[in-house]
């Protein structure tokens, strides 16, 4: 005789979609959860409880009501503060840093950022490995993956470093490879993944930051060294049939400009990142802080008042590689007709320092931008290539929480 089929059986489908409309905040009562899964209120109500049961979320059943309303107040979801973390790891030309991920794209502990790069992927991705291999024993917290974002598209799928330029790693680097013997050899026995840092961004934004709701979302950053782009289509990173989409460091804005790695001259990936900045200034970069962080000091000195310490060099120089950007960026608006852009890194300071001009840009020099439907927003997430790291090792989780974290 057939067994009859619970409700947690009907919705057991619904599991991965539930938990990731809690995850990204569109889900924060169980009527919501209801309405969007297309299910009974049973049986949101048993997925619910089973999400809970797994450490992932809390169910509220006794809210607050807010004043004026009328009737019982759904249940409350949201993500398990005291949840499970993923382990999230970065490398960039000036250092790395290791972080704990939990859900919703909160970042619940970061290591110190090291200000060496090392040349050697292996020896670099055991210290960071490391690094977060401690933050997570003294943690204490169930790891469940880890993620880790690097300056240099990835291939797909063999999981290799294609160009990492700026850190003076070989072409074809296994980092994914070397990243899973990493975690093995420091004790994190978990699923380990590897991703470009631009586009582990451009995903932590769309599900978290600047970029929610956005249908085709074009993120455009630069870091430390170079410029990458990434884009997010109906809720899905594009990386191409290889995992090498979106090489917009490689675009032209200036014919006669700086000699690229590439061979050509006068690319984005030259002209618009810190250091092409602090150049163009005729500033001469430091060992610290950072690239990133002496270029947005340099924005702060141009953007100040004469009797305050502003410099008129300074700002000239920001103004020429505004307007590089903007070039740039119009050129990605013809191609891919996005509906909003973000930019992070020395990007998104130089958009809060120069709106108006770097918009004006955009709009001169592009078919759809004069529409002005095109808006530009500077990213919001602290560390957005760590989240999006820790979003990539989450994402097994979001697709079938109960085989991924059976026993």
């Amino acid at each position: 005789m057939t067994q009859p089929r619970t409700r947690l059986d009907r919705g057991r489908n619904a599991l991965g979609p539930a938990l990731e409309l809690v995850h990204t905040g569109r889900a924060p009562t169980r009527a919501v959860l209801t309405s969007a899964l297309g299910v009974t209120r049973a049986t949101a109500g048993a997925v619910a409880t089973e999400l809970e049961s797994l450490g992932l979320i809390t169910v509220d059943s006794r809210p607050g009501s807010s004043a004026g309303s009328q009737g019982r107040p759904s249940h409350r979801l949201a993500v398990a503060e005291d949840g499970p973390v993923t382990l999230a790891a970065q490398v960039h030309a000036d250092g790395y840093r290791a972080a704990l991920v939990g859900l919703g794209g909160r970042l619940v502990a970061t290591t110190p950022a090291c200000m060496t790069a090392v040349a050697d992927p292996v020896r670099a991705l055991g210290e960071v490995v490391a690094a977060g291999a401690a933050l997570l024993r003294e943690s204490g917290r169930r790891c469940v993956g880890a993620g880790l974002a690097v300056p240099s598209a990835v291939a797909e799928p063999e999981g290799t470093a294609l160009n990492p330029l700026h850190l003076d790693w070989p072409v074809g680097a296994p980092v994914r490879d070397i990243f899973r013997r990493c975690l093995a050899e420091s004790g994190v026995d978990v699923p380990g993944f590897c991703g470009n840092d631009v586009n582990l961004a451009a995903l932590a934004e769309h599900r978290h930051g600047a970029g929610r709701d956005a249908r085709h979302l074009l993120c455009v950053a630069t870091g430390h060294r170079g410029v990458g782009g990434a884009l997010v289509l109906d809720g899905r990173l594009h990386t191409g049939s290889a995992g090498l989409a979106l090489e917009v460091g490689h675009l032209t804005v200036d014919p006669q400009g700086r000699p690229c790695h590439c061979g050509g001259r006068g690319c984005l990936d030259v002209e618009t990142d810190p250091l092409a900045l602090l150049e163009a200034a005729g500033r001469e970069p430091g060992p610290e802080p950072s690239l990133l962080d002496q270029a947005k000091e340099l924005v702060r000195t141009a953007r100040a008042a004469p009797a305050q310490g502003g410099d008129a060099t300074a700002r000239e120089a920001v103004g020429k590689v505004i307007d590089r950007l903007g070039l740039g960026l119009a050129g990605l608006v013809n191609i891919l007709n996005p509906d909003r852009i973000i930019l992070g890194g020395l990007h998104g300071t130089l958009l809060e320092a120069d709106p108006e001009r770097l918009r004006a840009v955009v709009e001169e020099r592009s078919l759809w931008g004069r529409s002005g439907n095109v808006p530009l927003l500077a990213c919001t997430l602290r560390h957005n290539s760590l989240v999006g790291a820790g979003e990539l090792a989450w994402q097994p989780v979001l697709d079938d929480p109960l085989a991924a974290l059976a026993p």
